[in-house]
């Protein structure tokens, strides 16, 4: 035990090692699975996963690429993304698992909810939708070669990514160096990851889902309102709720509320 309620976990799937952290909680409720955004890594998820885990055993996922597993994975495939989901459900013994997404993870939490739907209990997208994002790489490319590094100290990583809940949960994600702090994951890895989505729209994916899903926007997020529309239209059935203090992380930015959402979609779905 790490002292702050979680349990490291490693599952190994062919080229890759996915390093988890695993808050057991009580086995009697649903568990649940976190998948990060891009450029991010498990620890963003603490605040959730700790309200959860009394109640619930709870998985977050250092993705493919990212924080502790593998840097430099030989495919970063929307497919692979989704397999590795479900080699952490299986060897974990996470069962029809309420599976959480932010962003990139949510993506991968769409596509796996959709070509597996009888392995997931119910799915939560946290700022995430179907359609293509045909400028995402050059975005995502530009962005981090903005970052100033190496950072100097955590501190001036800290006030660079905004300060706050986000900004420490942003810091978290980085390594020190003898020279400073750097990210734990290779920039054109993280752009590579995006081409996938730039490609193609998923919009056959989502209207596939059967599970119930719970759909989460910050309402100074990057999900267009005409994207929204159109997933309501295609599934009326699912919740949306758009936070009016939230922004793309709407994790960071508002962990109670979002928890008050998950523990209500928790309540309304079966236990396993």
């Amino acid at each position: 035990m790490t002292g702050t309620g979680w349990e490291p976990r490693t599952v190994v799937r062919e080229d890759v090692e996915l390093h988890c952290r695993d808050w057991a909680g009580d086995p009697a409720g649903r568990p649940v699975l976190l998948l990060h955004g891009l450029a991010g890594h498990a620890g963003e998820w603490d605040a959730l996963a700790g309200a959860l885990a009394p109640g619930h055993r709870v998985v977050a996922v250092d993705q493919r690429g990212h924080g502790r597993s593998t840097r430099r994975p030989a495919s970063v495939r929307r497919e692979a993304y989704v397999a590795d989901a479900l080699a952490v459900a299986d060897r974990l013994g996470l069962e029809r698992p309420l599976l959480v997404g932010q962003s990139l993870g949510g993506h991968t939490a769409l596509l796996a909810a959709a070509a597996h739907p009888d392995r997931f209990g119910a799915l939560v997208l946290v700022e995430a939708a179907a359609g293509r994002s045909a400028d995402a790489p050059e975005q995502i490319g530009g962005l981090l070669r903005d970052w100033p590094l190496p950072f100097p100290d955590r501190s001036a990583a800290v006030g660079f990514f905004g300060g706050g809940p986000a900004g420490e949960a942003w810091a978290d994600g980085l390594e020190q160096r003898p020279d400073g702090w750097w990210p734990r994951f290779d920039p054109e890895v993280m752009v590579d990851s995006m081409a996938p989505i730039a490609a193609r729209d998923h919009w056959d994916d989502w209207a596939a889902l059967t599970c119930p899903t719970l759909l989460v926007l910050g309402r100074r997020g990057i999900i267009p309102p005409a994207e929204t529309d159109r997933m309501l239209s295609l599934r009326p059935e699912v919740r949306a709720v758009s936070l009016l203090a939230a922004g793309h992380d709407v994790h960071l930015d508002q962990p109670a509320e979002l928890h008050r959402l998950i523990a209500e979609l928790l309540r309304d779905v079966s236990a396993p």
